[in-house]
């Protein structure tokens, strides 16, 4: 689509000379199969946009949490998928810290992507393991048993934009859209109007008289 430059007050007004300004080529997902396919299976870097932890013992499993796109997936020099489109991820495991040195842990995987308010499914799992007191407990117990039950690991943790990578669980179809050609008017130089016929005009003489 081409917006034209306002039309001109007079028809005297000189023409004003164009720039033209091109949008870079997106895409738009479609509901049938075209031609221009994505396949299922295509690797999608994400990012997670919340912490998931053990720490507080409030994580549990089917709770779901918000990520997003961490760069443009392209496909012959087209954005399909743009940096920054809304994904979501679901905790699958929880375990929290416990005695004899027993650490956190949390699986989660990823669910789908919102792409233009269409939910196209994703998968991919990713997990985070506390680190376990397994050391401290042997000597513990070597020494003093109730020791050992006392000694716990650390806590799971998954910072908010921790890397994760996804894949496509769908074919994606979508069509290039043609970049938006824009006529933008150039600026014109003012100019001042020429006197009316008769009318008089002062001088350096005139106004010495």
């Amino acid at each position: 689509m081409i917006a034209h430059p306002v039309a001109a007050q007079t028809a005297a007004a000189p023409l004003a000379p164009v720039q033209t300004v091109a949008a870079a080529p997106a895409a738009a997902a479609l509901p049938a199969a075209q031609s221009d396919i994505m396949r299922a299976g295509l690797a999608v870097a994400l990012v997670t946009r919340e912490e998931l932890t053990t720490k507080k013992k409030k994580l549990r499993v089917g709770q779901r949490f918000q990520m997003e796109v961490a760069e443009n997936v392209t496909q012959n020099g087209v954005v399909v998928i743009p940096s920054g489109t809304p994904a979501v991820g679901e905790i699958t495991e929880v375990r929290n810290k416990g005695m004899w040195g027993k650490s956190g842990y949390i699986g989660a995987r990823v669910v789908s992507l919102n792409l233009n308010g269409r939910n196209v499914r994703m998968s991919g799992t990713f997990d985070d393991k506390g680190v376990t007191g397994t050391g401290g407990v042997v000597a513990a117990i070597a020494f003093v048993p109730i020791a050992g039950f006392l000694t716990t690991g650390t806590s799971a943790f998954i910072a908010s934009g921790s890397a994760v990578k996804g894949f496509l669980d769908e074919d994606l179809a979508f069509q290039a859209v043609m970049p938006q050609v824009i006529e933008v008017p150039a600026a014109i130089p003012a100019v001042a109007p020429a006197p009316a016929a008769g009318a008089a005009v002062l001088t350096s003489a005139s106004i010495a008289k």
